[in-house]
């Protein structure tokens, strides 16, 4: 056990050390976001009853922010690694290919749930919230972060430079953040694109998060959950494979 919390310390530490770049800087971001959308949209789009869209929006930027960041955090940790040559003191450890899962995955959940904090904490200002359902939002706030995670691991063990990196996150992680209800409720859609926000794993993440302030979603919390749990199941069996098999860092 002593290794696994050894290499999720350093992980930690690694980000925190450079807290103002890699937590204040995000909830920055998320501030302008609500600050610009908020104000020129607010008389325009009404979302649910009763829920104003700046409160609409709040739970959509928290959610965002803990997916990109967690994303981020596993993703720019092993990329870094490899160019600068210090993957190399941790293949020599005598850590399981489960270490290291559990303690990149673990490092990036939370970074994300910090920096989501830090936007909930600050957007309070402006906006009057509910809590219908705390358990739903910890329950997927955790989730998202571990699928998004997870997928950093992935992204970090293929990505051989920095381009690569960015051309995943920018081609990948950002449209399918964007596309995902974070600004609007998918009902506002036509039809096809309704469908198409069907196929993205990360509506049903920022869906159920949101549930989990009003009470309403687009669709229900079980079955965003279902779907969640099995993308985080997929996507995590792959990631622990690659460690496994030492993908593109034991060569």
């Amino acid at each position: 056990m002593t290794g696994w919390q050894t290499l999720l310390y350093k992980e930690t530490l690694r980000f925190w050390k450079v807290g103002f770049q890699t937590v204040a800087a995000p909830v920055l971001t998320a501030l302008l976001y609500l600050l610009i959308f908020g104000h020129v949209l607010a008389d325009h789009v009404k979302v649910y009853d009763n829920i104003g869209y700046a409160a609409f929006l709040v739970p959509g930027l928290v959610m965002m922010s803990v997916l990109q960041n967690a994303f981020a955090n596993s993703s720019s940790s092993l990329v870094q690694s490899k160019i600068m040559g210090s993957l190399v003191f941790v293949l020599l450890t005598p850590l399981s290919h489960w270490s290291w899962f559990v303690a990149y995955v673990g490092s990036s959940i939370i970074r994300g749930l910090c920096v989501g904090l830090g936007v909930l904490l600050v957007t309070t200002w402006f906006t009057d919230l509910q809590f219908a359902a705390p358990l739903w939002i910890l329950v997927f706030a955790v989730l998202g972060a571990g699928m998004l995670g997870t997928l950093g691991v992935i992204a970090g063990l293929w990505a051989e430079k920095f381009d690569q990196m960015a051309a995943f996150q920018n081609f990948v992680i950002m449209p399918m953040t964007f596309l995902s209800g974070v600004f609007y409720s998918i009902h506002s859609l036509p039809p096809f694109w309704q469908r198409v926000s069907h196929l993205n794993p990360f509506f049903y993440m920022i869906d159920g998060f949101r549930y989990g302030f009003f009470g309403i979603s687009d669709v229900s919390p079980w079955l965003s959950l279902a779907i969640v749990g099995t993308a985080m199941l997929v996507v995590g069996s792959l990631a622990v494979h690659l460690l496994r098999i030492g993908y593109k860092i034991r060569s």
